[in-house]
C-alpha cells in the first residue's frame, strides 16, 4: 500500500500590521513555501503578493488539503476552530466591531483564499477561543449586569493562539506536564498582551472586550481611565471616529514618540531622542506591572516566557522589566539573555525559582493543526 502523501496547508496570519503565510506539512511541521509582508498598508495589494509567490513556487490548490486563517476576534459565537462557510464569514464580519483593526484584514484573506482556491475548505482559528472560558471573575467587568449582558460585554482576550502554543512548548522545553505548571507568558510585538496560565488553562488575560485594553503597543495605548473618553468626546474636539482613530491608530509607541515599530523606538532611544526615552519607560512600567499582578493571581509562577517579534529579539527590553524582581522569585541571567539564539532557551539565572524563558511563538504551525483537527 502506498503510503499517504504530505497534508499540506495554506495558513495566512493577517495582523494589523503585517501578513504572514506559510504552506506547512502537518506532521512535519515543515514549510515548503513561506514569508512575511511587513508593514502593510493595503491588505489586498498584500495578499495578490502572496498568492503570487505561492503560484511561483510551484504551490497550486491540488497540492493543498485546505487554508487556515488566524482570526483575532470570534465575539461570543466562535469559541472553537470552525469549518468557514457564508453565515461564519457574516459572524466574524459581526465581530468586526471588536476587533476593527484586525478582524478586516482576515476577512480581506478568507476571502481572498476562497477566489484563488474555490474547491479547498477554508477553516477560521480565533484569537479569543482560548480565552473562552476564563474565570467569570476575570472575564467580568464591574458594570451594571443587565446592560453587559444585552451589549455582550466581557473579558475576550486575544492572542490565543500564540499563547495556548507557547505555554505548551515552555512544558515541553522543560519536560514538564502543563497541568503541573503555573506560567506566564509575554506575548510582545505589535499587539502585545500577557496571560497567566494555571495547568494549561488561562485564569487572565491582559486584553479585554476589545485588543485595545492591556500592555502599550504600536499604536494602541492599553489600559486608560475610561474617564478620558468621555473627557475627550465632550471637551477634546473628537467624535466616535475620530476617537476610535485616536485609539486604533495614534495612541501607544506611535503616539508617545512617533515610532510605532519598536525596532525604530530603540533606535531613537540610543540616539537620545526623550520622547523615546519616554515612551520606552511607560512601555517597561506597565509590563512589570502585569507581571507583579499575575503573580499574584497565580500565588507565584514557575515559568515566565516572553514571545512575539519584540520579546524574542529585544534583550534589553526583557532585562529591564524584570530587573530588581529577585525578591518575587525572578533573575536574569546578563550572558544567556543576550546570547545570539533564535531558538527556545532558558535565560533566568542558576538560582531563579521562576525559570524565565524565550520561546518564539509558532502561531501558523498551530493554525495548521487545529484546521487538520477540524477536517477529522
Amino acid at each position: 500500500m502506498a503510503e499517504p502523501g504530505p497534508q499540506r496547508v495554506l495558513v495566512l496570519n493577517a495582523g494589523s500590521s503585517s501578513l504572514k503565510y506559510r504552506v506547512l506539512d502537518v506532521a512535519s511541521g515543515t514549510a515548503s513555501v513561506q514569508g512575511q509582508v511587513e508593514r502593510v498598508t493595503d491588505v489586498h495589494q498584500a495578499l495578490a503578493t502572496v498568492h503570487d509567490r505561492i503560484a511561483s513556487a510551484g504551490v497550486g490548490e491540488a497540492d493543498l488539503i485546505a487554508v487556515g486563517h488566524r482570526v483575532v476576534h470570534g465575539g461570543a459565537r466562535l469559541v472553537r476552530p470552525t469549518l468557514v462557510d457564508d453565515d461564519v464569514l457574516a459572524e466574524i464580519e459581526n465581530a468586526t466591531r471588536l476587533a476593527p483593526l484586525h478582524n478586516p484584514p482576515a476577512l480581506a484573506g478568507i476571502r481572498s483564499a476562497r477566489a484563488e482556491y474555490p474547491h479547498l475548505p477554508q477553516v477560521a482559528v480565533f484569537d479569543t477561543a482560548f480565552f473562552a472560558n476564563l474565570p467569570a471573575a476575570a472575564a467580568t467587568y464591574a458594570l451594571d449586569a443587565e446592560a453587559s449582558a444585552r451589549a455582550g460585554i466581557r473579558r475576550y482576550g486575544a492572542h490565543g493562539i500564540s499563547h495556548e502554543y507557547v505555554a505548551g512548548e515552555a512544558a515541553r522545553l522543560l519536560d514538564r506536564d502543563p497541568a503541573e505548571l503555573d506560567q506566564i507568558v509575554l506575548h510582545l510585538g505589535s499587539g502585545a498582551s500577557a496571560a497567566a496560565i494555571r495547568g494549561g488553562r488561562p485564569v487572565d488575560t491582559s486584553m479585554g472586550f476589545t485588543p485595545l485594553e492591556g500592555l502599550v503597543m504600536a499604536t494602541r495605548g492599553g489600559d486608560l481611565d475610561p474617564g478620558i473618553l468621555l473627557h475627550l468626546l465632550r471637551h477634546g474636539g473628537l467624535d466616535v471616529d475620530g476617537l476610535e482613530e485616536l485609539l486604533h491608530h495614534r495612541s501607544g509607541l506611535a503616539g508617545l514618540a512617533g515610532h510605532p515599530d519598536f525596532r525604530d523606538l530603540l533606535a531613537a532611544l540610543d540616539a537620545g531622542d526623550e520622547r523615546a526615552r519616554a515612551a520606552y519607560d511607560v512601555y517597561v512600567h506597565r509590563l512589570r506591572k502585569y507581571v507583579g499582578a499575575y503573580l499574584a493571581v497565580l500565588g507565584g509562577a514557575d515559568v515566565l516566557t516572553f514571545t512575539g517579534g519584540v520579546g524574542q529579539w529585544a534583550p534589553r527590553l526583557r532585562a529591564d522589566s524584570l530587573a530588581g524582581l529577585q525578591p518575587l522569585g525572578i533573575e536574569i541571567d546578563p550572558e544567556r539573555n543576550t546570547a545570539d539564539q533564535p531558538g527556545p532557551r532558558r535565560i533566568s539565572a542558576a538560582g531563579s525559582a521562576v525559570t524565565v524563558l524565550v520561546v518564539p511563538t509558532d502561531e501558523e504551525l498551530s493554525i495548521a493543526r487545529q484546521t487538520l483537527a477540524v477536517l477529522g
